[in-house]
């Protein structure tokens, strides 16, 4: 991307030369060397819409004794033990004003509330081979729930609570979990909440149970059944709110016959349609680095993301499509792969291409615990991931632009109105491992504000001496740390005069902050 803005009468002869002249790279290229490219952006109108607070994190229910291939990456991160005190989360969270937090992940459905009648002893999990999901049933004590509520709101977050959806259900001799949902446990849990204020923004029912489901499954017309129960019950505990909770599932991997079902039979009940991605396979795969950085092996989720609004735009819902978990690497993620710089390729990739297909929101997995956390499990310290995902909060508008990238396949470009100020920003992501691209910018239906100035900001990303697997990044040069007393450092960029391209190193990301250019979409 650059800043050589193009009056649209002049756009197509621009990309007609540049076609004509670009040295295309393939991604096993090892040419090295400086490439031309532009990228063109049609700003007549958006074609996606998040929601402002686009970026999520999860916190999970995975207890120490949770290990993947030999590893136990998960330590004191549990919504049960993780450290409410420590001022490195505080603020990592604080950052964001707000960070929209999903609560869940698998033991979610093993989940029993210190609350309501009978009233059962509450018991931690306990590693159990022969159950399902490897665990026990765990208990929420309503002494933690008070903690991390009160934790929630000094932090500013906005939470999204996964409910148990096979409580009361049986397993048959198939896996598949039968019955209605035994909604009495989660019904004493909402009303808890809501005497005690609390403030909930979105009530989501289960976890990975849609489609074949993980470990087991339930059927959609039964799924939709319970979301309807659901529904009712918040209208009923709600009664008199201006503003009532969202109702959120499936938080399962996409099937479209089983979505199609549960969505046509829940037209008025159901709010937001949640799926998750491990798109890159099992955290123990050696070719996760290999597939990052494939182009076409990104593009292959597209149509997932096309898939689900597609249908969501045909049926008779105001559903709208959420990623309520995603990890990349599932069982945990890959330690120094999706902890580490190389993974802001793929996020960053993940984000720009949900956003595309009119994702509202999109959670990471995880905020804190396994391998694939944005911040670090022990230390707390953030990862390059934490900064890629705030960077992406503070510039990062909610209209969707159309942007079309010419030039080498390994370079990834998005771009969307700015946030909270004129003009829009770019994203660039340079897969290439010695090749640099000079990239212009051509819009259709723009004008140059000159009142703007003739400056733009560059955020320039790369990994501490182009180690693609440290841990540290660098912006515009700079290791991203945080002080001896825990503040999340400024994100600075540098200002650069907008009459020349963007230059993308080899194995960087830049964001872009366009001012002088104004499209009617962002009006």
């Amino acid at each position: 991307m650059g800043s050589m803005v193009q009056l649209l009468g002049f756009v197509f002869s621009v990309i007609f030369i540049f076609q004509s002249s670009i040295s295309v790279v393939s991604q096993n290229s090892v040419g090295g060397g400086t490439v031309q490219g532009t990228v063109l952006i049609k700003g007549g109108a958006g074609i996606g819409r998040t929601d402002s607070d686009f970026i999520c994190a999860t916190l999970d229910w995975w207890p120490p004794e949770k290990c993947d291939y030999g590893t136990c990456s998960w330590g004191l991160a549990s919504m049960l033990n993780l450290d409410l005190n420590n001022k490195i989360l505080l603020n990592a969270i604080k950052a964001f004003e707000p960070l929209k937090l999903r609560l869940g992940g698998t033991l979610q459905d093993k989940v029993i509330y210190e609350i309501g009648d009978p009233q059962q002893p509450c018991q931690p999990f306990v590693k159990n081979s022969s159950e399902i999901f490897g665990f026990s049933e765990g208990c929420l004590p309503m002494s933690r729930w008070d903690e991390l509520n009160t934790f929630f709101k000094k932090a500013g977050a906005v939470i999204i609570f996964g409910l148990n959806a096979l409580n009361g259900r049986t397993l048959a001799s198939d896996g598949s979990a039968v019955g209605p949902w035994n909604f009495s446990n989660a019904d004493s849990l909402i009303r808890y909440t809501v005497k005690k204020k609390y403030t909930i923004h979105g009530w989501e029912l289960g976890n990975e149970l849609s489609g074949n489901g993980v470990g087991t499954s339930v059927t959609p017309d039964q799924y939709a059944s319970d979301v309807i129960t659901l529904k009712n019950l918040v209208k009923d505990i709600y009664r008199g709110f201006n503003v009532k909770p969202l109702i959120i599932t499936p938080g399962g991997f996409f099937d479209a016959n089983w979505f199609k079902e549960l969505v046509d039979k829940t037209p008025r009940s159901l709010d937001v349609v949640s799926h998750h991605i491990y798109n890159l396979g099992p955290g123990v795969d050696d070719h996760l680095i290999d597939k990052i950085l494939n182009p076409s092996y990104l593009d292959g989720e597209a149509q997932t993301f096309s898939s689900l609004q597609s249908l969501l735009k045909n049926a008779a819902t105001s559903a709208t499509a959420w990623v309520g978990e995603a990890g990349g690497a599932y069982n945990s993620g890959h330690n120094l792969v999706t902890n580490a710089f190389i993974f802001s390729f793929w996020y960053l990739d993940q984000l720009g291409m949900a956003a595309s297909y009119d994702t509202k929101t999109y959670c990471r997995q995880t905020l804190i615990g396994g391998n694939y956390g944005l911040l670090n499990t022990t230390t707390f310290v953030p990862n390059p991931d934490y900064y890629s995902a705030l960077l992406w909060h503070l510039l990062m508008g909610r209209t969707v632009l159309s942007t079309n990238f010419t030039g080498t396949k390994n370079i990834r470009a998005y771009s969307h109105c700015a946030k909270n100020s004129e003009g829009i920003t770019l994203l660039l992501i340079n897969l290439d491992s010695n090749t640099t691209v000079d990239v212009s910018v051509a819009t259709e239906d723009a004008v140059t504000s000159e009142h703007n100035g003739i400056t733009r900001e560059e955020y320039h990303l790369t990994a501490k001496d182009g180690d693609l697997q440290s841990q540290t990044m660098l912006l515009n040069g700079k290791a991203l740390t945080v002080s001896s007393s825990g503040d999340i450092p400024t994100l600075d960029p540098t200002s650069v005069d907008s009459s020349g391209p963007i230059t993308v190193a080899p194995y960087s990301i830049v964001f872009a902050h366009i001012p002088n250019i104004d499209v009617p979409a962002c009006r």
